[in-house]
């Protein structure tokens, strides 16, 4: 774009050149702030005591195993195949 031709368009509908602005307030007494609703505090807290927690839950770890140990475990034909097909039509 040329400079000229704008200035030539200005002066044809009488655009006057922009005067400058005052400031209307100071930005350094302005700050910004953040606030976190109680929900948003209840989930973090939530969300730290799920992380803290362990992956295995240690009670139902020791009951299978002496159930496996003791052949009291058994699993139904049935329930397993179900499973399996479940697992199987699912990907």
């Amino acid at each position: 774009m040329r400079i000229d031709a704008y200035n030539q368009i200005a002066q044809l509908y009488g655009v006057s050149r922009t005067t400058k602005t005052a400031k209307t307030q100071s930005t350094a007494r302005m700050s910004d702030q953040v606030s976190i609703s109680q929900a948003g505090r209840d989930y973090q807290i939530a969300k730290k005591a799920v992380s803290e927690a362990s992956d295995i839950r240690e009670d139902k770890v020791a009951l299978l195993k002496n159930m496996v140990d003791s052949g009291q475990y058994q699993v139904s034909g049935d329930d397993f195949a179900s499973k399996l097909l479940e697992r199987y039509n699912s990907l």
